[in-house]
């Protein structure tokens, strides 16, 4: 976009910045607000000039973009073309907008949709899993066996050589965990404690330390106790680890029955979002702004760090890592954005207040929480950005193919990358 700019408007903006500055100037030989205008302007001048010039082209561009209706989607890049005393100021601005479309493609979309219930059967199992989460190990004297925790020492050789990160002194070591490398926990399967076994054991080839990948190792491993697993009863004292007081176990049956439910419908939830999701992505190619593109790098950059921690800066980690990631939520964010202006979409109070009410249900104290975002705005735009991203889907469904599948609550909670595997 070509702007001009009237010389008028750049000289009163010099003028206006050199008289402030005449105001509070301090030049030896005069009193502070009494140096002629001559000498502010010989010494000011260019630097009130290059601000005044910076500023005019700052609220130049923002008056052209708004009188055109364009939408900006980045700062713009300005070439300037006249830039004299005297003359006109004439600058070209380059800049990306965000890409106007229609969202369309909704009847072309295939979902389907799990429904299935919390079974008896799957809150035994459920149980099973909290008791094994919880186990204890006592010392036992026999020989080891898989899901024994063992306390070892090793030292482990390559070539004859001690590598670095190969021995260990007081290790636990719970055998069939799969925590070490193939055959080093099968080779303590019927030790007792106080024996020592030599295992001759060869690293994956694709193993994370390239120096050691594929290698053969002889590791000298000196077994000290060997425990065996034991389930907590399912007693009040195993009950309070939850938070769940003086209800025996019907009432913590009951208790995590819930849980289980709201994990079920999360999960049935997530699902079919992630399907109306895909089917937009599909339907609606766009192309994405640089601008945008390369802010959401930024964002995932700067999420990266502070989740992993470490001395790498932000700007370190290659943007190629993120690219995907970064097209997929600008270019939902535009399409859902747009869907909500299409059918003018408002977040609907009623599912809010349901949906904190469902979050907080998960905790022992439920009213203070639903308190406590009720008096959190930030909190409370977060919620209600979710709800309007549930009634896009909602929106989406009424066109979609959508078909029912009853399935098994452990199908329903699988992970979909998991459910995709099997």
């Amino acid at each position: 976009m070509s702007i001009t700019v009237p010389a008028e408007r750049i000289e009163t903006q010099v003028n206006k910045r050199l008289q402030q500055t005449a105001q509070k100037a301090k030049i030896a030989g005069f009193r502070p607000g009494k140096v002629p205008m001559s000498v502010i302007r010989q010494r000011y001048e260019a630097d009130a000039r290059q601000e005044a010039v910076g500023d005019v082209i700052q609220a130049s561009f923002y008056e052209a973009v708004v009188e055109q209706k364009l939408n900006p989607a980045g700062a713009p890049s300005v070439e300037p073309k006249v830039l004299e005393k005297g003359k006109d100021l004439e600058y070209v601005a380059t800049f990306e907008v965000f890409p106007e479309f229609t969202v369309a493609g909704f009847d072309s979309i295939a979902v389907e949709r799990l429904s299935a219930d919390v079974t008896d059967a799957d809150l035994d199992k459920m149980l099973e899993i909290l008791r094994k989460q919880n186990v204890r190990f006592e010392l036992a004297d026999r020989a080891a066996q898989n899901e024994d925790q063992l306390n070892i020492d090793f030292v482990g050789k390559v070539d004859g050589e001690v590598f670095a990160g190969g021995s260990a002194k007081g290790t636990q070591l719970v055998l069939g965990s799969g925590r070490m490398i193939p055959g080093f926990e099968d080779g303590l399967v019927g030790a007792k404690a106080g024996e020592e076994r030599v295992l001759s054991l060869t690293f994956p080839a694709d193993y994370q330390n390239l120096d050691l990948a594929g290698k053969t190792a002889e590791f000298t491993v000196t077994v000290n106790t060997v425990s065996e697993p034991k389930l907590p009863e399912l007693t009040e004292e195993f009950f309070a680890q939850f938070g769940i007081k003086e209800a025996g176990i019907d009432g913590f049956r009951t208790e995590v029955r819930k849980n289980m439910e709201r994990e079920l419908r999360q999960a049935i939830k997530s699902k079919v979002k992630n399907q109306v999701m895909d089917g937009l992505l599909a339907t609606n190619p766009i192309e994405v702004p640089k601008a945008l593109l390369d802010n959401e790098v930024n964002r995932l950059r700067v999420q990266a760090v502070q989740q992993f921690g470490g001395n790498i800066k932000p700007d370190q980690l290659p943007a190629e890592l993120f690219e995907e990631q970064a097209k997929r939520r600008v270019v939902l964010g535009l399409i859902v954005a747009e869907v909500v202006k299409q059918f003018d979409l408002k977040p609907d109070e009623d599912r809010v207040r349901e949906l904190i009410q469902e979050m907080a249900s998960a905790y022992q104290e439920p009213e203070q929480v639903v308190s406590w975002y009720y008096k959190n705005d930030q909190q409370m735009n977060e919620v209600r950005s979710v709800v309007l991203e549930e009634q896009v889907v909602d929106t989406v469904l009424q066109k979609a193919s959508v078909t029912d599948k009853s399935v098994s609550y452990e199908e329903a909670v699988k992970p979909a990358e998991a459910a995709q595997a099997d």
